[in-house]
């Protein structure tokens, strides 16, 4: 059962507790909030499994440059988002990830008329203290739109 997404950030010591998959699968179903980036930019977790996690979001107005298509900033922002959390999926009870580098191209304009666009990200690999990740933002047709590399560290959560 899905609850209403809420905003904000997970006490330490809860996402401490919890394995990567059971915390990334809280986003999705609503038990835990979602960063508050995600309220920002309008964007949602939508699918979890372990090794892949799925971003969805349809831009609109509010995420234009100045030219009149989507900063490419929301594209990095969900190719990071959908990337790490997909590694944070594979990690045990206690283990944490954080983004070394990101690499990401833009392959065709994002707009308001774009429609609903998904951000996937699935591990490549995933280590004691390195885990890396790619990830593919398609829109309702399956074009690629932007694709991505990730390197994360991995470490023990003090």
């Amino acid at each position: 059962m899905s609850k209403q997404k809420t905003y904000g950030t997970v006490p330490p010591e809860q996402v401490k507790a919890m394995s990567g998959l059971a915390f990334v699968q809280g986003l999705v179903d609503g038990t835990l909030p979602l960063n508050t980036i995600a309220g920002t930019l309008g964007y949602d977790i939508v699918e979890a499994e372990r090794g892949r996690v799925v971003v969805a979001i349809e831009p609109d107005g509010r995420h234009l440059n100045p030219a009149g298509t989507v900063h490419g900033g929301l594209a990095a922002t969900l190719l990071d988002s959908c990337m790490g959390l997909a590694i944070q999926s594979t990690l045990a009870a206690g283990i944490g990830q954080t983004t070394v580098e990101f690499k990401i191209t833009l392959m065709r304009p994002i707009t308001p008329q774009t429609g609903p666009i998904r951000a996937e990200g699935t591990v490549l690999t995933s280590g004691r203290r390195i885990g890396t990740a790619e990830g593919r933002i398609v829109d309702a047709q399956g074009r690629l739109l932007a694709h991505g590399t990730t390197t994360c560290l991995v470490f023990e959560r003090p």
